[in-house]
């Protein structure tokens, strides 16, 4: 894996403001500081047993992991242990133990305020999970269960809502989830998805693993929690959700699709680019400048022509290469020389947010549109620049901004950190 350094450097190129760590190594907490990255770290499995059966262990714990870095590092959640029932169902019983003298270690540091603390569960303890609203926890862990939720209700809570209208799995695992401790007479435990992704590779026998598919998934989440639809038993409140994952795992064992979860290799180099046609920007495209703008397939041309006078006028455009002679004039259409213009005034905007809109007739693509002897900018390569430190602004509206919490599966594991709020 690159050195901490260097991915502190990648999470902040590509503007993640999240990241969940499945430890608390010193090194990567120490490249976090003084970025303002939230940091979500974990006690790894091991180290349960010992956490959950002395107080004193936990508070060392927390003085060497959490104090010794905090507020340097913006660590805002700890997770206790990570899938335990599934990967170490021996360390379970100490489970509540551990949750809550890590919690009473914050308090005595005055951090509980600041940092949050719950354990991963994976969903696969929900069962019946659809329809959502018969979905239950698998009884033979209440002992364990219920206390843990009984101590998170203690120390949090949460406004609920019922719309009970399904249309993605993903919205009916986290209500299911939700369906399953009101089971247990819990109402007010927010969820957090602590893992959801999809592998762009696999074997034979996984077709669905596919570059396309992975693009897919994780470009219709990250717009799904950042237009806070919520879900159908609780609308408008954003799930927060971490994608699996930052990296490639290239020497982790097991099939194929388990090695290529991540957005990125182990160089940095994106696997693919996220698409957020809806949201004027393009997740991962800063280190390859992989991503085009150029008119959108069947948008009106009384529209194109007026972004197109805009952007070689107002928008400052130097549209030369368009007159007649010149490289990019054939095509002669409205659609190839806005395409031109379009990209020109994108790759001349650093690739902003808002910059690749033009009123809803443009859109981002990671297909070069250069043709012959026609070559846009964003092929040639510039670097972003910014007019008079702002974006001269053709939209009466720019959509918001998002960030990416990182650290899934065909599979979610559930948070009883994508994130995405």
């Amino acid at each position: 894996m690159p050195h901490p350094t260097q991915v502190v450097a990648l999470l902040k190129s590509q503007q993640i403001r999240h990241v969940r760590l499945y430890d608390a190594d010193r090194g990567m907490l120490d490249a976090l500081a003084n970025t303002g990255i939230k940091v979500a770290v974990t006690i790894p499995n091991e180290q349960l047993l010992g956490i959950g059966q002395s107080n004193s262990t936990a508070a060392h714990w927390v003085s060497q992991n959490i104090v010794a870095h905090y507020p340097a590092t913006n660590i805002t959640t700890v997770c206790v242990g990570s899938e335990v029932f599934n990967t170490l169902p021996n360390a379970a019983p100490v489970l509540v133990n551990a949750l809550k003298f890590i919690h009473g270690a914050l308090v005595s540091s005055n951090l509980d305020r600041q940092i949050k603390v719950s354990t991963p569960i994976a969903s696969t303890v929900i069962l019946d999970s659809f329809p959502p609203s018969q979905a239950f926890f698998n009884h033979s862990w209440n002992p364990v269960l219920v206390p843990i939720l009984k101590f998170l209700q203690s120390t949090e809570a949460v406004d609920a809502n019922t719309l009970l209208h399904y249309t993605n799995v993903f919205d009916a695992m986290v209500d299911a989830a939700c369906f399953a401790m009101e089971s247990l007479n819990v109402t007010n435990v927010p969820v957090l998805v602590t893992e959801s992704g999809w592998p762009s590779k696999g074997d034979s026998n996984e077709p669905d693993a596919t570059l396309d598919n992975a693009n897919t998934y994780n470009s219709n989440l990250i717009k799904h929690v950042i237009n806070q639809t919520g879900t159908p038993k609780h609308p408008g409140i954003p799930v927060s959700t971490y994608i699996y994952e930052l990296y490639n795992e290239d020497t982790k064992p097991g099939p194929v699709s388990e090695k290529n979860w991540g957005l990125f290799d182990a160089n940095g180099k994106p696997i693919y680019t996220l698409q957020l046609t809806n949201s004027g920007r393009t997740f991962s495209n800063d280190t390859t400048n992989q991503t085009h703008c150029t008119a959108k397939e069947g948008a009106d041309s009384k529209m194109l022509q007026a972004a197109l006078d805009w952007a070689c006028g107002p928008g400052k455009v130097n549209c030369s290469a368009l007159l007649q002679g010149q490289p990019c004039y054939e095509p002669d259409n409205v659609a190839a020389h806005a395409s031109f213009a379009f990209d020109s005034y994108y790759h001349m905007m650093g690739k902003g947010e808002g910059t690749c809109d033009f009123n809803g007739v443009a859109m981002l693509t990671t297909t070069d549109p250069s043709h012959g002897s026609c070559q846009f900018i964003g092929s040639i390569g510039m670097n972003g620049t910014f007019l008079n430190g702002s974006i001269a602004d053709f939209n009466s509206t720019s959509s918001s901004g998002w960030s990416v919490r990182v650290g899934g599966g065909l599979l979610m594991k559930v948070l009883l950190a994508v994130l995405l709020s």
